[in-house]
This record gives structure tokens, C-alpha cells and sequence, in this order.
């Protein structure tokens, strides 16, 4: 006769994995008094032991791989980033903090001329990235939220960031002040983000870090884009096509 495979030992994890499902789905035992209490019999304490080796084991793993992969005080991080940025096919340009506006007035002026129609511009947008603006350039708030159909036929939008990510040319928006809801950044066709290179910082780990874990975030890195398994790609499907940056630099 065979043997029967699963009436062998199983291995020391296993017994622990099982344990642990096992004392979290045992049924709370209601005592007249109506207060709820874990049966404390020799099986709980027995989960309960390999719960904690199991935990004291996972504890003790050595973690000696690489967080980072740059040293923020070598410098560089920003010119990194936006090298980075730049080979997902989006326009980064990088500026002095005090030339801001204008360069904000130049690149709203060249696309309003191929894309008319006003631009969004997101409540807490710091006033004085729009100081030089022509009067020819319309801006839309988003107050009360625009419906999907007006935010296409907008002409871009203006925003801000949370942090962005030097290793991956990534942008984060946390949609706080300056940023808007996630609807702003997607359904435009053009976006405009302003990061401040003080924004800027090495790897993941270190820009996550910065970040609330309670606030939604949205990550970019370069215009909306796929490919079929052609490899033949397409832009704008799932946010808008054109991505242009401003890099502004403290000098």
C-alpha cells in the first residue's frame, strides 16, 4: 500500500503559520458576565509561543541590503532628476526660483497658442507663479468641481508637487494645496508642475518618507503612455500626453 504523503511531519514554519491562523480564528468564548475572553487552554499558549518565535525570528533577519543608491551630499540630485524626468519624453526645464513666473508665462503662452482654452489652476497655488501672466491667458478654478467633460476641454493645468524622486524621475503629487484632486492631473492634456528642487530627494526610501501615508498619492513619471505587445506606443490614455516641468533652483 502507498504511504499517505500527507501523514508526515511538516516542517517548523508551517506548524507556526497554522498556529498563528488558528489562535487568530478561534471563537471568543462569552461568559455570563458578557465579557468576551480567549479560551486559555495549552493549544492558545502553545500558538501563542510560536507566534512570538516566529516574530523574534522575522525581528532578528539580517537586513543589510541598499536603501540608496545616491549620496544626497555629493550633489547633483536635481540635475539627476531631471535627467531622469527627461527620458520619458517630457520637456524639463530648469530655472532660477526667482524667474519662476516668468518662465510659467512663457510655457502657459506657447501651448494656450497650439491649445486654446483656459488653464486650471488648483486652489493653494502659490500666487506668485502666476504673477506674469499675459491677460490673455484664462485660468479656470476647479470651484466647484468641474465635470470630466470641461476638464477635457481645458488647455492644461498648473500645478505643484510633494516630493519627486531623483532615481526614478518620478513625480509625487499628495493632492495638498497646490496640487488638486486626482481628476485635475489626468484628464487635461497638457500638465504643468512646478518642483522646487528642495522637493527633490535621492531614492524611494527617502522621498517616501517625506510623504503622509493617509493622503492618496499619485506618482508620475512622464506623459501617459503604453505600448501593445507590438511595442508600439501610445500617449495620452491614461493622463495627459504632454508633461512639462520647471525645475526651480535656489542661486
Amino acid at each position: 500500500m502507498g504511504q499517505d504523503q500527507g501523514a508526515g511531519p511538516v516542517s517548523t514554519s508551517r506548524d507556526q503559520i497554522l498556529a498563528r491562523i488558528r489562535a487568530a480564528n478561534r471563537p471568543a468564548r462569552r461568559p455570563a458576565n458578557g465579557v468576551a475572553n480567549r479560551p486559555a487552554n495549552g493549544a492558545a499558549n502553545e500558538a501563542a509561543r510560536a507566534g512570538g518565535d516566529a516574530d523574534a525570528a522575522y525581528a532578528s533577519l539580517p537586513r543589510k541590503y541598499l536603501r540608496a543608491h545616491h549620496d544626497p551630499a555629493s550633489g547633483g540630485i536635481a540635475d539627476l532628476f531631471a535627467e531622469r524626468t527627461a527620458d520619458y519624453r517630457a520637456v524639463v526645464e530648469r530655472v532660477p526660483e526667482s524667474g519662476l513666473a516668468a518662465a510659467v508665462a512663457q510655457v502657459l503662452a506657447h501651448r494656450a497658442a497650439a491649445a486654446p482654452g483656459p488653464f486650471v489652476v488648483p486652489d493653494g497655488l502659490p500666487p506668485r507663479w502666476l504673477a506674469a501672466l499675459s491677460p490673455a491667458i484664462a485660468l479656470a478654478r476647479d470651484i466647484p468641481p468641474l465635470p470630466a467633460a470641461e476638464l477635457d476641454r481645458m488647455a492644461g493645468v498648473v500645478t505643484g508637487c510633494a516630493v519627486a524622486i531623483a532615481e526614478t524621475g518620478t513625480i509625487i503629487l499628495d493632492h495638498g494645496p497646490g496640487q488638486g484632486r486626482r481628476a485635475l492631473t489626468l484628464v487635461p492634456d497638457f500638465h504643468l508642475v512646478i518642483v522646487r528642487a528642495s522637493q527633490v530627494y535621492a531614492d524611494l526610501a527617502d522621498a517616501f518618507a517625506r510623504l503622509d501615508p493617509g493622503r492618496p498619492h499619485t506618482l508620475i513619471s512622464g506623459p501617459s503612455a503604453t505600448s501593445d505587445i507590438e511595442l508600439i506606443r501610445v500617449e495620452g490614455v491614461h493622463g495627459p500626453r504632454n508633461l512639462h516641468v520647471l525645475l526651480a533652483l535656489r542661486h
